[in-house]
């Protein structure tokens, strides 16, 4: 399985914010999209950073003043990237060692979705059942 298989089920959509916007504005974007993410993008639409709920409260934590700051200001900058062809076992890998929770999916230069390591657990966990289902039937004759 890869990411494409991910995407195939779930959509392409991947919510975007601009770099230069307030970080007001995109928590409001999380929080209207019930998402963890916003994937922060230029001009032509190409990724140049990430920003989580976690890069919001490790700043909102140190920093009062992070309302008035702007996206650029505290996003994750080395976005780490899957392509649709990345196999699940791999990027889940990636994931777990890296301590990320969504990867920005692009090809050919192009953002063209996000994972989620839910995403990724629910269909591994849905590959398994179903390889189970299928042993369970064999070993009882149905």
């Amino acid at each position: 399985m890869n990411i494409a298989s991910i995407l195939a089920k779930k959509g392409d959509k991947a919510y975007t914010v601009r770099p230069d916007q307030p970080i007001r504005e995109a928590l409001g974007l999380l929080a209207k999209h019930n998402v963890g993410a916003l994937i922060a993008v230029d001009e032509a639409g190409h990724p140049v950073g990430i920003l989580s709920e976690r890069d919001v409260v490790r700043e909102a934590a140190k920093n009062e003043r992070v309302f008035g700051m702007k996206v650029t200001d505290i996003m994750t900058r080395d976005v780490i990237t899957g392509s649709p062809h990345d196999d699940l076992m791999t990027v889940a890998h990636t994931m777990t060692e890296r301590r990320i929770r969504h990867l920005p999916v692009v090809d050919k230069g192009r953002l063209i979705g996000i994972v989620s390591i839910g995403d990724i657990v629910k269909t591994q966990r849905d590959k398994y059942q179903g390889e189970l289902d299928t042993l369970q039937a064999q070993v009882l004759g149905e």
